[in-house]
């Protein structure tokens, strides 16, 4: 079973530039679809960007579409989220998940792992 962990979160000005990292132990991220979610206060989680297993086609949720990117290391079995542009909105704890089936995954229901997440914090 593999296990996730974030890293990456702070605080940031609006404007500026971010890297998450999720690190995967007890499996290889290239057997799994990886992807990021994000949770504000009193709000549900939402889906951000997914990098699908082969052939590791990335997909964007709108709201970060042309500001995030997704991208994997597998000899580092971690995933990274780059995060440009960002705005006050951006303002949630990230979450890293993994999921055993072929395909986009844009629910929370769709994975079955998931790291502890890491707060993310823009200031405007």
């Amino acid at each position: 079973q593999v296990q996730l962990a974030e890293s990456g979160g702070r605080l940031v000005q609006a404007g500026g530039s971010l890297r998450l990292a999720c690190t995967a132990s007890g499996g290889t991220i290239s057997t799994y679809t990886m992807g990021w979610f994000r949770q504000a206060p009193g709000k549900e989680r939402d889906f951000v960007a997914a990098n699908t297993r082969s052939p590791f086609v990335t997909y964007y949720a709108d709201s970060v579409k042309g500001r995030f990117t997704i991208s994997r290391d597998t000899a580092e079995n971690t995933v990274y989220l780059q995060m440009n542009s960002l705005k006050p909105e951006d303002t949630a704890v990230y979450y890293c998940a993994a999921r055993n089936a072929f395909g986009l995954g844009r629910r929370t229901y769709d994975y079955e792992y998931w790291g502890q997440g890491t707060q993310v914090t823009v200031s405007s």
